[in-house]
C-alpha cells in the first residue's frame, strides 16, 4: 500500500500493491494496522456503503455534521468516477479548497476524505458502483452540504454541465457561505 498526501490538509490518495497474472489479480484493499501507521489517522471504519449510478450522476456535496461526523474511505468498484473533497474546517489552513482525483476499476486508487469535508462524486463511466467505509453511522438528522456548483468553490466535476444528474436535494443545497457545515 502506497499513501499519497494531496494539497488538502489530511486527505490522502491510497494506492494498492496489486498481484496480476494471468487469472487476473489479488490485492489488499484495507489494512487498518497498515493505514493508521502510513497516515497518523484513525482507520477504524464500522459502516460500508455501496452505490451504482449512471453516467452523469453527480452525488454531493454530503457530510455528516457535529459528533456525527463521518472520515470516509471511498473507491470505485466499477466504472470511473471523479471524486472531490472541500475542507470545511474554519480551522484548517486549507478551509474552503477542494481537491478531486479519478478513482476507477482499473487503477483501484482509494481516496481518504476526514471528517469535517464535504464530499461529492460525479460518475464518468455508463455506469459506477462507488464504495464508501465510515467510521461513523449515518445519522439523517446530522445531513450537511453544500451546492455542487457553488461558485465561490468553482469545483470542476469533469462534466459537462448539461450532462449532469443531480437528485432534489442536491439541487438546492445551501451555498458555500451559509455554512451548513
Amino acid at each position: 500500500m502506497k499513501i499519497q498526501p494531496t494539497p488538502l490538509k489530511d486527505c490522502y490518495i491510497i494506492e494498492p500493491t496489486v498481484f496480476e497474472d494471468d487469472r487476473g489479480y489479488f490485492y489488499e484493499k484495507f489494512n487498518e494496522q497498515k493505514f493508521e501507521e502510513l497516515t497518523g489517522m484513525n482507520g477504524h471504519f464500522v459502516q460500508d456503503n455501496i452505490s451504482k449510478s449512471s453516467y452523469g450522476v453527480l452525488r454531493g456535496l454530503h457530510l455528516q455534521k457535529g459528533e456525527h461526523a463521518q472520515a470516509k474511505l471511498v473507491s470505485c468498484l466499477e466504472g470511473k468516477v471523479f471524486d472531490v473533497a472541500v475542507d470545511l474546517r474554519e480551522d484548517s489552513p486549507t478551509f474552503g479548497k477542494w481537491f478531486g482525483v479519478e478513482l476507477s476499476a482499473e487503477n483501484k486508487l482509494q481516496f481518504y476524505v476526514p471528517r469535517g469535508f464535504g464530499h461529492g462524486f460525479s460518475v464518468l463511466s455508463e455506469t459506477a458502483v462507488f464504495a464508501y467505509k465510515c467510521d461513523n453511522f449515518y445519522k439523517k438528522e446530522a445531513e450537511g452540504g453544500v451546492l455542487w456548483n457553488d461558485k465561490e468553490l468553482s469545483i470542476d466535476w469533469k462534466l459537462p454541465e448539461n450532462d449532469v444528474i443531480l437528485s432534489e436535494k442536491d439541487k438546492i443545497q445551501p451555498t458555500f457561505a451559509a455554512k451548513n457545515y
